[in-house]
């Protein structure tokens, strides 16, 4: 049975314009493998934050993709994660990953190290990166270069949302560097930040760069949709530009690309399909 590629590429769409975005520049068959990768990642993170979420809800999802790997799916997406793996080797260890970076944050959220952070940013995104290497034709060589990607665009999200997941109860900027950089988390539930906390945020604005560089560096090995996977990594680095610019102000804004700021970047996601070099650091 054809999977409900409507459905599916709405999830897309409805949840992620930079993806589904990007999504388009894939060739026909890759594209519907990610969108259906993508559909089947993001319904689990909305057993986490979506309507009914919980453990239960998460369990429930975790069951699905168990379903989809052994050749069983009941749901739409289900459907769609199974096509696909009948297709590419989508390892499931990588899924198994991302759900135990969704049970942590079914909790109240406290990370120790920035070796926990980079850890929490491979279970939920850099896993991504390791879905989408097959559909893309990248072999066990470009594995490490697409995490690296996926924990880029994670710590990006994780900047733009500070003051939103405070607000949730979940602090993902580790212990080690508030102390390090001397910030107080109850300074910021207060909505004050300060000369420290614009270095924490420069200390983590540069490493995610360094991570979107060498992750950009694995696109001359790819097959296809080099173009797709630059376009959405420039997207994301356009966030980060736009936190730059406003002192990193991100208690209670969220900075956002509008639709004609995302078309701009397309000649540079083009640009860098064909050379195969990683964006250029600002």
């Amino acid at each position: 049975m054809e999977p409900d590629w409507k459905a599916l590429a709405g999830i897309v769409r409805a949840h992620s314009a930079t993806f589904y975005l990007g999504s388009l520049l894939f060739p026909k068959e890759e594209r519907k493998g990610a969108w259906a990768v993508y559909a089947a990642c993001r319904l689990g993170d909305e057993a986490v934050d979506g309507p009914g979420a919980g453990r239960e809800a998460l369990e429930a999802w975790w069951q699905g993709v168990e379903r989809a790997y052994g050749g069983r799916p009941q749901t739409a997406w289900e459907r769609g994660l199974a096509w696909a793996l009948a297709r590419w080797p989508i390892p499931q260890e990588a899924f198994r990953h991302m759900y135990e970076g969704f049970l942590r944050d079914l909790g109240p959220v406290r990370l120790g190290t920035e070796a926990e952070l980079l850890t929490y940013c491979y279970q939920v995104a850099g896993t991504v990166g390791r879905m989408m290497a097959p559909i893309a034709g990248g072999g066990p060589e470009v594995e490490e270069k697409a995490v690296r990607l996926g924990q880029a665009m994670q710590l990006t999200n994780i900047l733009r949302d500070v003051g939103e997941d405070l607000a949730q109860d979940r602090v993902y900027l580790p212990q080690d560097l508030l102390e390090r950089f001397g910030v107080s988390l109850e300074e910021l539930r207060l909505g004050r930040t300060g000369p420290g906390y614009r270095a924490l945020m420069g200390h983590l604005e540069a490493l995610a760069r360094r991570f979107y560089r060498e992750g950009l560096a694995g696109l001359k090995e790819l097959k296809v949709g080099q173009a797709a996977i630059a376009l959405a990594a420039l997207q994301y680095q356009g966030i980060l530009d736009k936190l730059r610019l406003s002192g990193y102000d991100n208690l209670r804004r969220r900075a956002h690309l509008k639709p004609w700021e995302r078309l701009r970047l397309l000649p540079e996601a083009l640009r860098l399909s064909r050379n195969g070099f990683p964006a250029t650091e600002t």
